[in-house]
């Protein structure tokens, strides 16, 4: 069975992610925070590492960017999961019981509208969904709610008071998955590979980007995202994430090779599959 390092306990959506990239039963290896899964593996170097890397909602989680780059640990895939958070409670109670809610900030920002018809709820940050799940019961907090997984309310004992209750529909987390080079190969084995994660820098002067983008286009190599980053210790210069689409890897290399004069610190986070998405 496969062991996978996630950031948060037993019913987060980093693990319910897992299970559906790999299409099995996983065993989960909870972390208190995203960089403990790096040194997890380093222990471990068995261990496969999934993170959270952006929100259709959210946005992108800025810090996972460098800690990724930082650990050389290559890309494998990526799995594009539907968040749905529930509203959980101690089994017997009812929402007019609930005087608190508590939950991951980026949950709560996800819920917003309906949080905004509990008139009177104080509302709690909390730093994981599902160990807020796990708090309400082991501490058994009578009038707390959680916002959470219905896999965690299951695993907890919690009762679901309401389901669906984030605000858009369309919620999604992008979930990288990455590890050392030998579980690579075996998770991309028989996969075709058409989509990469790129990290460079540019001169701080005028066009210097977009020479870089003209030549990607000029050798059809689609731009799916890009992200910058303050460079710490160099002000007002950047370093650009980048990701990209190709359907002809011989061709994705030539891009590389011309683009490196124009870029300083080129580094591949992962050549790997486009990845699947969850249904609505």
């Amino acid at each position: 069975m496969k062991r996978v390092a996630i950031q948060g306990g037993l019913g987060a959506y980093h693990g319910i992610a897992a299970e559906n990239f790999f299409e099995e039963e996983v065993e989960i290896v909870p972390c208190a925070t995203f960089k403990d899964i790096f040194t997890g593996i380093k222990k471990d170097p068995n261990l496969i590492g999934i993170m959270a890397i952006e929100n259709t909602i959210a946005g992108s989680l800025l810090g996972n960017y460098d800690l990724l780059k930082n650990s050389k640990l290559p890309i494998a895939g990526e799995y594009k999961q539907r968040i749905s958070h529930c509203l959980a409670v101690l089994p017997g109670q009812t929402i007019h019981d609930v005087k608190e809610v508590i939950s991951h900030p980026i949950a709560l920002m996800q819920c917003v509208e309906f949080l905004e018809t509990l008139p009177g709820v104080k509302v709690v940050e909390h730093e994981d969904t599902a160990l807020a799940a796990r708090d309400i019961a082991q501490k058994q907090l009578s009038g707390v709610a959680a916002i959470c997984s219905e896999r965690a309310a299951e695993i907890y004992g919690l009762e679901i008071l309401a389901r669906g209750i984030e605000t858009n529909k369309h919620n999604f987390t992008r979930f990288l998955i990455f590890g050392n080079r030998w579980i690579v190969d075996e998770v991309q084995k028989d996969e075709v590979i058409n989509k990469s994660s790129i990290v460079f820098t540019v001169a701080h002067t005028e066009g210097s980007l977009s020479q870089v983008l003209s030549v990607l286009s000029f050798y059809h190599i689609s731009l799916t995202k890009i992200q910058s980053l303050p460079i710490i210790g160099r002000e007002w210069e950047y370093q650009f994430y980048v990701d990209v689409k190709f359907d002809d890897y011989a061709r994705y290399q030539q891009a590389l090779n011309a683009i490196r004069p124009l870029s300083s610190d080129l580094k591949i986070l992962g050549d790997y599959p486009e990845g699947r998405q969850s249904e609505l």
